[in-house]
């Protein structure tokens, strides 16, 4: 019979999940998922918890690592959440030792290092004014400078909006059923949930309900995803009878939001260098009831299917491999975590996948580049170094867009006054996006230069 834990019991297994978080060369949530996957005993709510504890601790990473130099302790998983109970939650030295108290379940007591150390933290809390802003906004060294220029004066605003757990955003699947139908059949599992202000398909859901549960996601009237990814497929402004690549497909999610723009007719091919994740995405085709979509694996940004198909395009979207720095408060460990190439890596990759996936688009076809990071050097910049070398192609204001593709399927106001869609979290209320439209003048070559 299942039993709900203890609080000692969940501390410990907050300890035991950020252990592995600590050892994994993998993303929290893909460890935070096989977690639970091992130990089904542990109930819904509990997981809840525990997750929800781990989260909070990836959030707080430097500032809790911080105040453990600061003290001179060792700085180890139990460590960690011996500082956060004391500097977050305010518990008290003398209740910290009747939780890590050797019970069954319970965290073992504490060592001699632990004690002097959790006595110097007794009575404090997590910020403090010596905290260099860099600990402070929980910003790694290597992103801090090119940040700040590229935030000016709301660095500090944006930063602390990066701290703060994302929301859940939905995205109604218009081949489906409308927005409409879609918060009716979740009022139904008692699911609350209203219209997103910019994105004609989202919702806004409160908390963390039991999503996969409701019918509304299992018929593929719903998908889980961002506002701003929504904004970033809207802006492909794909149309029925479409021939349509999404060059970066990855698990799918803007792939469905274009083939569902296109009311299952056209075609849309997904393409990606990761051929399984793309197999797991079929589900998500098959459920959402969307049969205009194929799947591509490819071998490189070079692959020889590129040549092949040169020019066939009306549209292409270019979703590149990023820092992901604007995904910061959904995926606080990708702060810390070196699973993939660094930005000095990432800016000639992008390059290169940028100018292949060109060669698609027929004239008078557009391309749509977009990232999750909020960095220039992957964004603007990228661009303007595409368009120097590339006079066949041009920008498209985002006004221009806006107009013609969002605002009569019903989506809120424009967005910024830029040239290119620029989302962040603390102005617009979505994970950090960029997009820029750019057309092949009609009168371009079909082949780009080489």
């Amino acid at each position: 019979m299942w039993r709900p834990m203890t609080p000692a019991a969940r501390i410990q297994s907050i300890i035991d999940l950020l252990s592995e978080v600590g050892a994994a060369a993998r993303p929290a949530d893909s460890v935070v998922s096989a977690f639970f996957r091992d130990r089904r005993y542990i109930g819904s709510k509990d997981r809840a918890a525990v997750a929800e504890g781990l989260y909070g601790l990836l959030r707080r990473h430097a500032r809790l690592g911080w105040w453990i130099a600061r003290s001179g302790g060792p700085d180890t998983p139990r460590t960690r959440v011996m500082a956060d109970l004391l500097l977050t939650q305010g518990r008290r030295l003398d209740t910290l030792a009747r939780v890590f108290d050797g019970a069954r379940f319970a965290p073992p007591p504490l060592d001699a290092g632990e004690e002097r150390l959790v006595r110097r933290l007794d009575n404090h809390t997590l910020d403090h004014p010596d905290m260099p802003d860099a600990v402070r906004f929980e910003c790694p060294d290597w992103a801090a400078e090119p940040l700040s220029r590229a935030l000016g004066t709301r660095f500090g605003t944006e930063m602390a909006a990066l701290l703060e757990a994302a929301p859940l955003d939905l995205r109604t699947n218009p081949v489906k059923g409308d927005r409409a139908a879609a918060m009716a059949a979740l009022a139904q599992a008692g699911i609350r949930a209203t219209p997103t202000p910019l994105s004609p398909w989202g919702l806004r859901v409160a908390g963390r309900p039991p999503l996969a549960q409701t019918a509304a996601f299992r018929d593929g009237l719903v998908e889980v995803q961002d506002e701003g990814s929504q904004l970033v497929a809207l802006l492909l402004g794909a149309r029925p009878g479409h021939q349509v690549v999404d060059f970066c497909a990855g698990a799918g999610g803007k792939t469905l939001a274009v083939a569902a723009m296109m009311a299952n007719k056209g075609r849309v091919i997904a393409a990606d260098v990761l051929g399984k994740r793309l197999e797991r995405a079929t589900v998500r085709f098959r459920r959402a009831g969307l049969h205009n979509i194929e799947t591509r694996p490819l071998s490189g940004a070079r692959d020889p299917w590129v040549k092949r198909h040169k020019a066939m395009f009306d549209r292409v979207l270019v979703d590149a491999p990023c820092t992901g720095t604007g995904t910061w408060r959904r995926n606080p460990d990708a702060r810390w975590a070196s699973l993939g190439p660094g930005l000095s890596e990432l800016v000639p990759l992008q390059g290169e996948i940028l100018d292949s996936a060109s060669r698609l688009v027929k004239p008078g076809g557009r391309l749509v580049y977009a990232t999750c990071s909020l960095l220039p050097a992957e964004n603007a910049e990228r661009i303007d170094a595409f368009l120097a070398a590339h006079p066949e192609f041009v920008r498209v204001p985002l006004a221009r867009v806006w107009e013609e593709v969002a605002l009569p399927l019903g989506a809120g106001p424009l967005p910024g006054p830029g040239p290119d869609l620029s989302l962040t979290p603390a102005r617009d209320g979505t994970d950090g996006f960029y997009a820029a439209v750019l057309e092949r003048r009609r009168d371009a070559e079909a082949a780009a230069p080489a």
